[in-house]
């Protein structure tokens, strides 16, 4: 691909546009995407099936799994489910740490083919790699970051909680009371829900061109933390749509319901198989008593139909990067008289 043809090609793109795009560039390269994002996928399985082995061999001691056991001390049924949770909260430190290695080397290798330059997945890895330390750095900044948005977005539902508990306590034997704290507790805990929630979009949002300034640009962590979201943040054009975060927003959302969608569909046997043979899914003796003959290949096959979706997700984050750069920076116009520059000397 000639670069000087790509560069006349960059332009600021509509969001249905820049979708149009960056599906139709997933499908010419499915095949080196797809082997990028199954490798990551793997460790992501790898990491799960480890976990739960390690769940299903406490569960006689974590009674926290299992609902209140006969004769159990409440405190210590309290520590062994905060253990649980807190090695859940773990797993789920490092599986977002691996998507972000995995979105940083599919867009070192996106952002080059899209604009013509030649490059291989391998390069991919190979900037992932050589920036982990950097990386790693700047996700503990970014979780620390989010730490402090989720206990905001999670403080009111946390009060009504602790009113309805407080009124649970302090009401007993009236039974208006009782009413009006479990209300309390169940509208707090909805609340709670919808906070923790909105806390995992806004860090998905708030971060999302994260990876591809890792990718391509050589920048500290600090720098980086700052660089993404000074290229998300602000206007970039009238209306409310021209806002960078409504943008991110709306890429993510059609993106996440596609992924959804297919992690749903290619999830149907391992689900199958868990509901034949494992009967209670929140009993983890009763999960890892499920043949593996059966459960592995089952997850296999909807890890592999993840693999090849996936990438469309990392292929959307590039190609936004690409064209934020182009609308607050004038990357185009930076590319097209990188290539004009020779022609004049020569002339």
């Amino acid at each position: 691909m000639n670069p000087s043809a790509t560069s006349a090609e960059l332009r600021p793109l509509a969001i249905g546009e820049l979708i149009d795009r960056a599906a139709t560039f997933w499908r010419a390269h499915l095949k080196p995407l797809f082997v990028l994002c199954l490798g990551f996928d793997l460790i992501n399985y790898i990491a799960v099936k480890l976990f739960t082995f390690a769940t299903a061999r406490w569960a006689g001691s974590l009674p926290g799994l299992q609902g209140p056991r006969a004769g159990a001390d409440p405190s210590e049924t309290l520590t062994q489910s905060g253990i649980a949770l807190g090695l859940m909260g773990v797993l789920w430190l490092f599986l977002v740490w691996n998507f972000w290695v995995a979105t940083t080397a599919a867009a070192r290798f996106v952002v080059p083919a899209l604009l013509g330059e030649p490059v291989r997945p391998s390069e991919g890895l190979r900037r992932a790699v050589s920036r982990l330390g950097t990386l790693t750095v700047t996700y503990l900044l970014s979780m620390a970051w989010s730490l402090g948005v989720t206990i905001l977005l999670c403080l009111p539902g946390s009060v009504v909680m602790g009113l309805g508990v407080v009124a649970a306590v302090t009401g007993k034997g009236s039974g208006g009371s009782t009413a009006a704290s479990v209300a309390l507790i169940i509208i707090g805990a909805i609340l709670l829900g919808l906070g923790a929630l909105a806390a995992v979009l806004w860090y998905f949002l708030r971060f999302m061109l994260l990876p591809p300034v890792l990718a391509m640009e050589d920048v500290g962590a600090w720098a980086a933390f700052k660089r993404s979201g000074a290229l998300l943040s602000g206007r970039v054009e009238p209306g409310f749509m021209g806002r960078g975060t409504v943008r991110a927003m709306v890429l993510s959302t059609v993106v996440g319901g596609i992924l959804v969608a297919v992690s749903l569909v290619s999830g149907l046997p391992a689900w199958i198989v868990r509901l034949t043979y494992g009967g209670n899914l929140l009993d983890p003796a009763a999960q890892a008593a499920i043949p593996q003959a059966l459960l592995v290949p089952a997850e296999l096959l909807q890890v592999v139909g993840q693999s090849f979706f996936t990438p469309l997700s990392f292929v959307v984050s590039a190609f936004f990067y690409v064209d934020m750069r182009v609308r607050r920076e004038g990357l185009d116009l930076e590319r097209r008289l990188a290539t004009a520059e020779p022609t004049t000397l020569s002339v």
